[in-house]
């Protein structure tokens, strides 16, 4: 009786110690967000600066594959993010507050960490670091065109670094909904921006001599051509990796589950990703053709204030965008501080991972880390992320009876049997023992 009272009383313990820790780490700290937090967070994680080079991507796709490209992209990131807001809360009485703590559950507590922690990180710092070279350019961009002259004899690395600085001040905030002022006028200009892209071409009208035709040649450079604006259409799709944690701001009661603000927050997001990201995409392109730039803006030009403010706007959003990508690498640093370090959560403790990661990052290594990024990430969550949703899948159908979840275990059953010779059941056994 006396060895069930102290397991009864070390439990009881060790619940309020995690308790505590998840008030005070960054994504649990504060859950009382609003639906429409939900919306201009993931309009902010979503719409960034790659929208701007969509033109560019549909000159290597054409009109057909292109357009068939970007409804296919917006239909099934709009299906798999619903499936990430459904996972949430599909175990009674336990919320997945971050993207490992899901993966841990799929896939086992040590194996979760390993197949989910370092996709996650290379996902969110490689988009920061583009987001601070994007950031330094566009600031740059903006005073060059503002400028009699030219502007100053600046180089884009100081721009980067001044773009660093105001990151440096901002990560000192402690949690999602303490950004939401930065996120929610980031989420404007990112309409602001993309409507400048789209209205300005619409006014240049078509451009004289164009051409619809591949850009390369050689059927070698028209398929490296179309397998990169495979790549870029995919980059502007992103913004999943912070779903969890987006959601876990948001009270949830067995009356009224975070799930339904949240998803009406993706709704209101999806419609505005779709109202910014297809008129760029086509008007773009039916402007300049072929010979658009990478970044629309270039192909603009003229007039100079206003493709000036849109570079400012771009600084704007970017800066927002960043803090919703660096507040998951806070938490699971502040995590690994805690948990496995075993430092006190302070105030001080939380200041220690702001100045390594707001290290500016230059172009020099850009490349690579961006290739590592998106190449690690995709290529092994193509696999992996049919067994997650297959064991979910089965484990919701079993504890429910909902006909939406036993429709998508069908599907996903059927895609499992022909992408894995193994069966679902020997797989879902295997993850069970892997627990």
């Amino acid at each position: 009786m006396g060895a069930e009272g102290d397991s009864a009383t070390d439990s009881a313990k060790k619940a309020a110690e995690e308790k505590a820790l998840n008030d005070w780490l960054p994504v649990t700290s504060s859950r009382d967000a609003k639906w429409w937090y939900s919306a201009f967070h993931n309009v902010t994680a979503m719409v960034g600066a790659g929208v701007l080079g969509l033109p560019y991507a549909m000159s290597e796709l054409g009109w057909g594959p292109g357009i068939t490209v970007m409804i296919l992209s917006w239909v099934i990131t709009l299906y798999t993010l619903w499936q990430m807001v459904e996972m949430h809360e599909c175990v009674p009485g336990k919320r997945f507050d971050r993207y490992h703590e899901l993966g841990q559950e799929a896939f086992g507590k040590k194996r979760g960490l390993w197949i989910v922690v370092p996709q996650q990180l290379i996902v969110e710092v490689g988009v920061n670091i583009v987001y601070m070279v994007t950031g330094g350019k566009s600031l740059k961009k903006a005073i060059d065109t503002l400028s009699p002259h030219g502007g100053p004899p600046i180089k884009t690395t100081y721009y980067i670094m001044m773009f660093a600085g105001i990151q440096f001040f901002l990560s000192h905030l402690p949690n999602f909904n303490s950004i939401s002022v930065v996120s929610f006028i980031a989420a404007v200009m990112s309409i602001c921006y993309s409507t400048i892209a789209w209205a300005t071409s619409l006014h240049k009208g078509v451009q004289p001599n164009i051409s619809y035709t591949p850009k390369a040649s050689t059927t070698a450079g028209q398929t490296f051509g179309f397998l990169s604006a495979l790549g870029d259409v995919a980059f502007a799709f992103a913004g999943h990796n912070v779903v969890l944690e987006i959601q876990a701001t948001i009270p949830s009661t067995p009356e009224t589950p975070s799930k339904k603000p949240m998803w009406r927050g993706v709704i209101v997001a999806y419609i505005v990703v779709a109202l910014c990201y297809f008129p760029v995409s086509m008007i773009g392109y039916k402007i300049f053709g072929n010979t658009v730039e990478d970044n629309i803006l270039i192909s603009l030009e003229r007039p100079p204030m206003l493709i000036a403010i849109a570079n400012l706007f771009v600084v704007i959003h970017v800066i927002g965008s960043y803090q919703i990508f660096a507040m998951g690498v806070f938490d699971q640093a502040e995590t690994f501080l805690t948990k496995q370090m075993k430092f006190k959560p302070t105030f001080f403790l939380s200041l220690d991972d702001v100045p390594w990661y707001n290290i500016p990052i230059f172009r020099g290594s850009l490349g690579f880390l961006w290739r590592l990024c998106f190449c690690t990430n995709y290529i092994f969550h193509m696999h992996n992320s049919w067994g997650v949703a297959d064991v979910f899948s089965s484990n919701w159908c079993t504890a429910t009876n909902h006909i939406a979840s036993q429709r998508l275990q069908i599907l996903l059953l059927s895609i499992n049997s022909r992408v894995d010779k193994r069966k679902p059941s020997d797989m879902t056994a295997r993850l069970a023992d892997d627990k």
